[in-house]
């Protein structure tokens, strides 16, 4: 995937050549490759009927990234309402029976079923059960939702959290859950979600907190009816909950606030124990700032984890400080991103290398040249050592 999306980045290329490989991507079900290539400007409409494979097919194969590349919007028109109909109670069938159940019926076989986790799309996963030779994932319950939406049909909160529930939040099930709940953004669902952060079972204290955030995240509206809410809920919430992955969602959520409260209560778990707690501070601390300087609390906070014993923690808050610490050009966070160039981990390099081009400090020229050609890896890898690059080119006046 990784290979393909480079390629695709780097070729202007043949439109042609696109469009057919999308359709060579749905007919051997690699939909992560249909969605990648959706992305990049293929054009489905360019694949006749018979060029691809009927979404009956999409559906049973339980791949949401695979569906979602058949009804995209410019051939969606291909297909009838009662047959997007029939579609989703195909795939309300498959989720209310179990992934396992229905594929042990469909084969008629006993022997043990072979489970992996994969990536169905850029974003989420999904698992895929093997028997008997025949392959399936697991997502029909993100393939139900994204039908009933495509149909008006308007399931409830509590029936999108019980469908998300099987599941955890990495899979697709959860992510079109929340996502739908937070594009409505109405206030029974407000309330409904923020009810959740006193629930006994964590995930649903997850579910609420991930649908509040996405909820404030994608009100683009003038005035973020949300904002206000989510502020306080989140500042509360983050000095009583005690669950990690719940605690990692609501910190998150505070980052997302330009407000200078958010990032007092993230500077409170700086210290935190837990590595993931302390990465969520060190992406998210100081960067929905206003401010053209970084306050006192978050730059001391940046060099305390950008020297931190968990390899993710040091590169996310030098990432951070490359991101936001520019403003001012601290030469104090400069030099903290410099000693990152002889980090152990490469990771961690390639990071100070886009802060300091981003800093302007000529340092970056010779780390990016001994770091030498982008390798795989690593999101973005190319991205941040390019910024070495385009600073020395405006650097030489090129």
């Amino acid at each position: 995937m990784a290979v393909l999306k480079r390629l695709l980045q780097e070729d202007s290329g043949d439109w042609d050549l696109r469009h057919a490989a999308f359709g060579l991507a749905v007919r051997t079900h690699a939909g992560h490759m249909a969605h990648l290539l959706l992305q990049h400007g293929a054009d489905p409409g360019h694949c006749g009927p018979d060029e691809l494979i009927p979404l009956r097919d999409a559906v049973d194969s339980g791949s949401p990234a695979l569906v979602e590349a058949l009804l995209e919007s410019r051939i969606r028109g291909r297909y009838s309402q009662s047959h997007l109909s029939e579609m989703r109670d195909l795939a309300c069938h498959w989720h209310e029976a179990g992934a396992e159940s229905e594929l042990r019926r469909r084969t008629s076989s006993c022997g043990p079923v072979a489970r992996t986790r994969v990536q169905d799309d850029e974003y989420y996963s999904v698992g895929e059960l093997t028997l008997a030779g025949v392959a399936v994932r697991d997502g029909h319950g993100a393939i139900l939702t994204h039908l009933e939406e495509l149909l008006g049909i308007h399931p409830s909160f509590e029936e999108l959290m019980a469908r998300a529930s099987t599941h955890d939040q990495d899979h697709s099930t959860w992510g079109r859950a929340t996502i739908l709940l937070a594009g409505r953004r109405d206030q029974e669902t407000w309330a409904a979600a923020a009810a959740l952060r006193t629930h006994a079972d964590p995930a649903r204290r997850l579910f609420g907190a991930e649908v509040l955030r996405l909820t404030h995240l994608f009100d683009d509206s003038d005035e973020d009816a949300f904002a206000g809410p989510a502020l306080d809920i989140f500042t509360e919430w983050s000095a009583k909950e005690v669950d990690l992955a719940v605690l990692t969602e609501v910190l998150v959520a505070l980052g997302e606030h330009a407000d200078p409260r958010a990032d007092e209560a993230l500077l409170a778990y700086v210290g935190h124990a837990d590595p993931g707690v302390r990465g969520a501070v060190a992406r998210r601390v100081g960067t929905w700032s206003e401010s053209p300087a970084l306050s006192d609390g978050v730059r001391e906070a940046l060099l305390v984890l950008m020297t931190d014993v968990d390899t993710a923690v040091r590169r996310d808050a030098c990432l951070t400080v490359g991101r936001v610490g520019y403003r001012d050009r601290d030469p104090v966070l400069a030099d903290a991103m410099a000693a990152l160039l002889d980090d152990t981990d490469r990771q961690v390099q390639v990071a100070a290398v886009h802060g300091l081009a981003l800093h302007q400090d000529d340092r970056c020229v010779e780390a990016a040249r001994r770091l030498g050609p982008p390798q795989p890896g690593f999101l973005a890898e190319e991205h941040y050592l390019d910024a070495a690059w385009r600073y020395e080119w405006r650097r030489d006046g090129c």
